[in-house]
């Protein structure tokens, strides 16, 4: 596919976006360019706000807990071809998007705005935060590709804080949707950035094993690294769980204000990994030069705590005398979707949060990956064809799928898993958790919510993974169509005047929970799956739902500016609450007609598990059996030698070794399969 074929697809998929859901042609491109960002780590998440003016612009935003402001500017006409984009439209498009932030902070701009609207907000939390503020990134998002006499941006000179500028043209958000790893690697020139490289003693052994070093990694570089780069620095996993986390550890910044000069033996020191690097020699060694998309797989806290602490205390505290042991691992692009995860998974087992690390292996994603692949959703009334939804486990899999396919192949696939029946983990997470009554979190961003919903979830598959069922998927796509739906409903109401919808969508479904809660019934999943569409009653519920939780919350409580804002506190669901009762006299009686009782629901949930209990034994059985006994007899010998298996296990397999003539029970072969999934993290790998 060449970047004009990708953009006629993009310009496709943006105004079908904009149709579904009854929105702008520029809403809908500045939200499919920016979930790109968040879903490749550049953000945490975002807002739309659109706000123009002489010499003013801004078209989205994201400001996170740590200070950093991103703003977005839309270069956008809605094209029908694929035109250049110069050096002077750079210019002058990032000049708009600065004037609004420095109207902002210095000139008050939020007093000459609606105080009902998303600018409003904006403009008043840059006024009354500038002091917080301590970067800003812009972004310039370009349906244009850059001119091939672009070089680069000269930003203009940084004043009170530091700025800088990006371009996401339709080449780099082609580049970055033709990558493997489905995104841009961060590379660093040590030489460049710091003057100088890295010393560092090579740690590999033999010829098959993969280059390693050790490094003692200079504290005041790490935390420049992260203070420029932020949560890019970081592998996804460890980002995930940092977020859930959230504190500075308290030990590791009384090492640095006390004890600056015994932080490296203190500390457990950080994991990396990077696709290549570049080594030099001085007269103290071999030194690293160039690092090819750096990341942090363990001691995330470690660097996320070196840079607050010096950045809270300067006056006070300094990194000088900081040192931090660095083990990097070089993993080369090929091998980097399987490896890299698993090396962030071993080298978190010794944190709390372990087992519910999330990462795209985890067995919930197979599970729900499973039935997405082969399980059909019923034809809508006047349709013949059966489709399936697609969960896009990992980056870049519903495109991935298609690469290798004939133009008739493709256009099969698309008929059978249509683009407006894809989603992504971030996608699941807002379906589920807005209903199990969670809305601060949507409200808080789809990184930060997906980590809320992978703690969540990852406690309770340990308990009873038997409860992620059939029923389960149909609830989860059901929930699905209603959120989708709800879009496209709050934005076609007279009262909604373009601002918030999603912190509304996340509270009006999370109302009608609480509603149906009290009251012991539930939203009538099934019907939705079978019908794939939402059923009358309930659209006319969300309908009157959303106005009275617009309403609520766009008076804010006094002292608080910015509706954004209040969403994300706890108080705003809480008071929400206090309108309940109002809702239930409100809700008409063919929707309480429509709703199911919690006891039938129950009841189906426990037939759907009961299924997947044997589902999960048969599979379990059939994968037993296909494994020769030989295998079986190494991976005894194997334990036995290692020492990592206890009596009952070492039975176990001495039962497998006699397939086929004797075959395991079906609760035998559950735990031959735990036994496998064991021998392999202790490197035993059946050939």
């Amino acid at each position: 596919m060449s970047v004009q074929e990708y953009y006629h697809d993009f310009r496709q998929g943006f105004m079908a976006d904009a149709e579904a859901n009854s929105s702008f042609q520029l809403e809908s491109f500045v939200e499919l360019v920016a979930q790109d960002l968040v879903e490749a780590n550049v953000m945490d998440g975002f807002e739309f706000c659109h706000y123009r003016a002489l010499g003013i612009r801004v078209d989205g935003y994201w400001l996170d807990e740590e200070g950093v402001l991103n703003l977005l500017i839309a270069d956008f006409e809605c094209r029908d071809k694929l035109a250049s984009l110069t050096k002077t439209d750079v210019k002058a498009i990032f000049k708009r998007v600065t004037n609004f932030f420095e109207s902002s902070r210095d000139k008050c701009l939020y007093e000459i705005l609606d105080e009902t609207t998303p600018e409003y907000g904006l403009s008043r939390q840059i006024a009354d935060r500038k002091k917080s503020i301590r970067r800003v990134n812009f972004y310039l998002l370009s349906e244009r590709t850059l001119s091939d006499q672009f070089k680069s941006y000269d930003a203009p000179d940084e004043s009170v804080i530091p700025m800088t500028y990006h371009i996401w043209d339709m080449s780099r958000l082609y580049r970055q949707d033709s990558s493997k790893g489905h995104k841009e690697p961060l590379n660093l020139d040590l030489l460049e950035l710091f003057g100088t490289g890295i010393s560092c003693l090579p740690a590999h052994l033999g010829e098959d094993t993969f280059p390693s070093y050790l490094i003692v990694m200079p504290g005041d570089i790490l935390s420049k690294l992260y203070d420029k780069h932020g949560a890019r620095l970081l592998e996804q996993n460890v980002r995930t769980f940092l977020q859930a986390r959230g504190n500075v550890n308290k030990g590791i910044r009384n090492t640095i204000t006390n004890e600056p000069d015994m932080f490296f033996a203190y500390n457990n020191g950080i994991t990396a990994t990077a696709q290549s690097v570049e080594t030099g020699s001085n007269n103290q060694g071999l030194q690293i030069t160039k690092i090819k998309d750096l990341q942090i797989v363990n001691g995330g806290q470690t660097t996320a705590s070196l840079f607050h602490t010096y950045n809270k205390n300067k006056d006070e505290v300094s990194l000088e005398k900081v040192f931090v042991q660095m083990k990097l691992s070089v993993i080369d692009s090929e091998e980097s979707e399987t490896v890299v995860p698993l090396i962030s998974e071993y080298a978190n087992t010794q944190n709390k949060v372990s087992a519910s690390d999330f990462f795209s292996n985890h067995p919930f994603h197979i599970r729900i990956e499973g039935f997405s692949r082969r399980k059909y959703v019923p034809a809508k009334d006047g349709e013949q064809r059966e489709t399936k939804w697609f969960y896009e486990r990992a980056r870049g899999q519903y495109a991935d799928e298609q690469t290798k396919l004939t133009e008739t192949e493709k256009k099969r696939f698309k008929a059978e898993h249509p683009r407006n029946q894809m989603f992504v983990k971030t996608d699941l997470a807002k379906f589920e958790n807005v209903w199990d009554e969670h809305p601060k979190w949507v409200c808080l961003g789809a990184q930060k919510n997906f980590a809320q919903f992978a703690k969540r979830i990852g406690k309770e598959w340990v308990l009873s993974p038997d409860n992620f069922n059939e029923f389960f998927y149909q609830r989860l796509i059901a929930r699905g169509i209603i959120f989708r739906r709800t879009e496209k409903l709050i934005s076609a109401q007279p009262w909604y005047d373009g601002g918030h919808r999603a912190k509304i969508l996340a509270n009006t479904l999370a109302s009608l929970s609480e509603v149906c809660k009290r009251k012991k019934v539930a939203i009538d999943y099934l019907k939705i799956w079978n019908e794939q569409e939402v059923y009358a009653s309930l659209l006319d519920s969300i309908t009157i739902t959303a106005k009275l939780v617009n309403d609520d919350i766009t008076h804010p409580p006094e002292g608080i500016s910015d509706i954004g804002e209040w969403c994300k506190k706890e108080a705003c669901w809480a008071r929400l609450q206090t309108i309940i009762p109002e809702l239930e006299e409100a809700l008409p009686n063919e929707f309480w007609d429509d709703t199911v009782s919690f006891k039938e629901q129950a009841a189906k949930a426990k037939d759907a598990k009961t299924t997947q209990k044997i589902d999960d034994g048969i599979n379990a059985q059939k994968q037993v059996v296909e494994i020769p006994s030989t295998q079986w007899a190494m991976v005894l010998k194997e334990g036995l030698k290692g020492k990592f298996l206890s009596p009952k296990e070492a039975n176990l397999l001495r039962i497998a070794q006699k397939i086929p003539m004797k075959i395991p029970s079906e609760k035998q072969c559950k735990l031959l399969v735990a036994i496998l999934a064991k021998a392999e993290k202790e490197g035993v790998v059946l050939n």
